[in-house]
C-alpha cells in the first residue's frame, strides 16, 4: 500500500479578492460539496461564524480537506483583511504551499504586497491565482506589469485570459511548447539555475525541451523562487482547473515520517459547544494517537483523549494523526496557540512573521453585573488570538485588549454581544507605546538589610538590547547558589514586570542579568513542621523582583516610543498639492515623491495613531482615487512630554504603597493576612 500524500495548502488574499469564493469552488470541482455556497449569501463551508457570514469576511482561519489525484489536501482559508493579520500568522508555519488571490479588477494591493513578502521571506512556495476575469474592469497586460513592478518579477503566466470582463471570460492554458511561452519560461528559470543560463544563452533549443523546463519549474516553484500564475474566475470555475493541475504538479507535499519522535505545532484553539477544548496540530514528524501522553508547551503534557482529521470537507474521528496531517487533539486542557506538541524542535521556531498591534482599547462592560462573565469570555478569545493580549486593571475595574484596527474592535464586541450575551461600551481606541532602555542600571536588595521585609536576595543589571531582540535573562552568579525554582521565579518574574516600564508602557528588548542572589535555607521545628518565618520561598523573590527591576530601570532611564507606519499612497498626478499639506498636519514625513504614469506615489512614515484619519479623509482628497497602503515599520521617540500609562500592578515605582499591597500591611499595623509572606511580617 502506497504512503498517503499530503499537501498543507494556505489560500492568502488581500481583503474580497475572493479567496473564499476560490476555496468554496475548489471543494465543489473536488466533489465535497453538492452547491457552491455564496459570501454575500454567508452560505459558505469555512466562513462558519455567524459574525462571518454577516458581514462577508473571514475572522478565523478554517480547515477543509478534499481529494487532488493521490494527494489529500487539506486546505486552509485565512482572513484577508488586515486587522486579523495574527490569524494568517499563526498558520503561515504549518503550510506546505500557498495559493496568492489577486483581483483581475482591483489588481495588486496592500495586504497582496505584505503577503507575499512574507510568503517569500518564509520560502514557502506559491502560486498567483488571478481571479475575477469575468467582472468589468478585468485587466491582463497592465495587471501583469503591475504585479512584476509591485510583487515580483519572478512570476510566468501559465496561460492567457480570453473575453475579459464577461461572463464568458476563460483562460487558455500555453502549449508547453509554444516559442514565446518557452522563451519567458527559459528566461525566469536561468536567473536561478546556471546550467538553464548557458543553454538560453547559446541558443540550444533541444537543451530546453518542455519537460526538462517544467521539472526546473516545479523544483524552483518548490524552492519559492519564482511563481507561476493563472487566470480565472472562481465564481463562475473558469481556469480552476488549471490552478488545480498547478497545486497537484507544482507545490511540494508535506515531509516527515511517522515514525519516530512525535512533533507537531498547535495554531488555532477551538472550544467545543460543552466548554472542551480542540486544539488544531499539523503534524511534523511522528504519529500522535489516543491515550498517548504528550509533552507540549513549557513542560506541560496531558493525555490525548480523543483525535480526529480533516477529510472530504469534514472531520472523522482516528485512533491517531501521523506526520503531515491536520489533526484535532482533545484533553489538553492547558494547551495554547504555539505551543510544540512532542518535539519542540529548534529553539526560535515560534518566530513572529508580522508586527505586533500597535493599538489598543478598553473593554467594559454595560452592565456593571457582567463584569465577571466579561473576563472569562475575554480569557476564551484570547486562547484562539493571543495577541489581543488581555491586560486586567483592578484598580479601574477594566480590562485592556490590544488590536491591529478599528474592524477587529468592532467584531470583538459583536462577538461578546452575539456568543456570549454580553453588551460592551466601546472605548477610543489608543496607540500603544514602548519604552526603550537609555543607558544601563544596577540594583540589589539583601536579606535581612535595611527595609527588605522578604527573605531573599536580589541584584539585577538592564541593558539595551537592538529593535527586536526580545527580552534576554542571564545569570552572574552561580547556578547552584541557591535551588533552581528561585532562579525560575525570579526570571519569570522579571519578564512580568517588563510588562510595565516607569512610564507604563512594555519594554520588549532588553537584556537582564542577576549579579546577585540569596536565601534563607528550609527550616523545620523539632516536630519537623516547616516553618516559612525563617525560610524563603517563591513568593519572596517574585515580591521582591519588581522592586530591584524597577529600581535598575530608573537608573538607566528610559525613552518612550511611538509606533511609525510605512505609507504608500498613489493617487492623481494632481493630489499632491492637496494631500502634502495634510499629510503635514497628521505629522507624517514623505520620504519620497514619483510619478508613475498618470499617478503619483507618494511614500513616507506615518504615526499608527493617525492612519484611520488618513484613511478617512483621502477619499475625498483624490476624488475617490486614491489607494493607501500603511504597515507597522518602526518606532520612534515620542517628541515632547512622555505620555503615561496608568499602571494595572501594585506599582513598584511606589516602595511604601508596594508593599502595603504585597505585604498587606496597613498603617496601625493591622489588616495583615494569614498567607505566605505578610504573615510573617506582621
Amino acid at each position: 500500500m502506497s504512503k498517503p500524500i499530503f499537501l498543507n495548502l494556505g489560500i492568502l488574499a488581500h481583503v474580497d479578492a475572493g479567496k473564499t469564493s476560490l476555496t468554496e469552488r475548489l471543494l465543489y470541482d473536488a466533489g465535497v460539496i453538492d452547491e457552491i455556497g455564496s459570501v454575500d449569501a454567508g452560505s459558505t463551508q469555512t466562513d462558519s461564524l455567524a459574525l462571518e457570514r454577516r458581514r462577508g469576511i473571514t475572522i478565523r482561519s478554517a480547515v477543509v480537506s478534499f481529494a487532488l489525484g493521490d494527494r489529500t489536501v487539506n486546505l486552509i482559508d485565512t482572513p484577508g483583511h488586515p486587522d486579523f493579520i495574527a490569524e494568517v500568522e499563526r498558520v503561515l508555519g504549518v503550510l506546505d504551499g500557498a495559493v496568492l488571490v489577486v483581483s483581475a479588477v482591483e489588481g495588486v494591493q496592500a495586504q497582496t504586497r505584505v503577503l507575499l513578502h512574507t510568503l517569500r521571506r518564509l520560502r514557502i512556495p506559491t502560486l498567483l491565482f488571478v481571479n475575477k476575469i469575468d467582472r468589468a474592469g478585468a485587466r491582463h497586460g497592465t495587471l501583469l506589469d503591475e504585479i512584476a513592478r509591485r510583487l515580483s518579477p519572478a512570476v510566468v503566466p501559465m496561460g492567457v485570459p480570453r473575453r475579459l470582463g464577461t461572463r464568458d471570460a476563460d483562460c487558455t492554458p500555453f502549449d508547453p511548447a509554444e516559442p514565446a511561452f518557452t522563451a519567458r519560461l527559459s528566461e525566469v528559470l536561468a536567473e536561478h539555475d546556471d546550467a538553464l543560463l548557458a543553454a538560453y544563452v547559446d541558443e540550444e533549443p533541444g537543451r530546453l525541451g518542455p519537460d526538462r523546463l517544467r521539472a526546473a519549474l516545479a523544483a524552483q516553484t518548490g524552492r519559492a523562487l519564482v511563481h507561476p500564475l493563472f487566470f480565472g474566475s472562481a465564481i463562475t470555475g473558469a481556469g480552476v482547473d488549471q490552478l488545480a493541475g498547478g497545486i497537484q504538479a507544482l507545490l511540494p507535499a508535506a515531509t516527515g515520517a511517522p515514525d519516530g519522535e512525535p512533533a507537531g505545532t498547535v495554531f488555532k484553539i477551538e472550544r467545543g459547544p460543552g466548554g472542551e477544548k480542540f486544539a488544531y496540530v499539523r503534524m511534523r514528524a511522528g504519529t500522535v494517537s489516543v491515550r498517548d501522553t504528550v509533552c507540549f508547551g513549557a513542560g506541560r503534557e496531558a493525555k490525548v483523549t480523543g483525535v480526529a482529521v480533516f477529510e472530504r470537507g469534514g472531520t472523522a474521528r482516528r485512533g491517531s494523526v501521523s506526520a503531515g496531517q491536520i489533526g484535532l487533539l482533545s484533553g489538553l486542557a492547558a494547551v495554547r496557540i504555539g505551543d510544540a506538541v512532542g518535539d519542540p524542535g529548534p529553539v526560535g521556531a515560534a518566530e513572529r512573521y508580522f508586527p505586533p498591534p500597535s493599538l489598543e482599547t478598553v473593554v467594559a462592560p454595560a452592565h456593571p453585573a457582567d463584569r465577571g462573565a466579561l473576563h472569562a469570555a475575554l480569557t476564551e478569545l484570547a486562547e484562539q488570538d493571543p495577541l489581543i493580549n488581555l491586560r486586567r486593571d483592578e484598580l479601574r475595574q477594566e480590562i485592556h485588549v490590544s488590536l491591529y484596527g478599528e474592524v477587529q474592535k468592532e467584531v470583538i464586541q459583536a462577538t461578546l454581544a452575539e456568543e456570549f450575551g454580553i453588551e460592551v461600551v466601546p472605548h477610543p481606541t489608543t496607540t500603544l507605546h514602548v519604552e526603550r532602555l537609555a543607558g544601563v542600571g544596577e540594583a540589589a536588595e539583601f536579606k535581612g538589610k535595611d527595609d527588605n521585609p522578604f527573605l531573599a536576595t536580589v541584584g539585577l543589571r538592564v541593558e539595551p538590547a537592538p529593535d527586536g531582540a526580545g527580552v534576554t535573562f542571564r545569570l552572574g552568579v552561580e547556578l547552584g547558589s541557591m535551588p533552581y525554582a528561585f532562579f525560575r521565579a525570579v526570571e519569570d518574574t522579571v519578564r512580568e514586570t517588563l510588562a510595565q516600564g516607569p512610564h507604563g508602557w512594555p519594554i520588549p528588548d532588553c537584556v537582564v542579568t542577576m549579579t546577585h542572589s540569596g536565601y534563607a535555607p528550609r527550616q523545620s521545628h523539632a516536630h519537623a513542621i516547616f516553618d516559612k518565618s525563617m525560610s524563603s520561598t517563591g513568593a519572596d523573590f517574585r515580591q521582591l523582583t519588581p522592586l530591584v527591576l524597577m529600581t535598575a530601570l530608573r537608573r538607566a532611564g528610559t525613552v518612550v516610543h511611538e509606533p511609525l507606519h510605512r505609507f504608500r499612497i498613489e493617487a492623481p498626478e494632481a493630489s499632491p498639492g492637496v494631500l502634502l499639506p495634510v499629510l503635514a498636519r497628521l505629522d507624517a514625513v514623505p520620504h519620497t515623491t514619483a510619478n508613475s504614469g498618470d499617478l503619483v506615489v507618494i511614500e513616507g512614515d506615518i504615526p499608527a495613531a493617525r492612519v484611520h484619519d488618513l484613511e478617512q479623509r483621502l477619499p475625498t482628497l483624490t476624488s475617490g482615487e486614491g489607494l493607501l497602503e500603511a504597515a507597522f515599520h518602526h518606532y520612534r521617540p515620542v517628541r515632547g512630554p512622555a505620555p503615561e500609562r496608568p499602571r494595572t500592578d501594585a506599582n513598584p515605582l511606589n516602595r511604601k504603597e508596594y508593599l502595603l499591597r504585597v505585604v498587606r500591611r496597613v498603617p496601625g499595623g493591622g489588616g495583615a493576612t494569614s498567607t505566605g509572606v505578610d504573615e510573617r511580617h506582621r
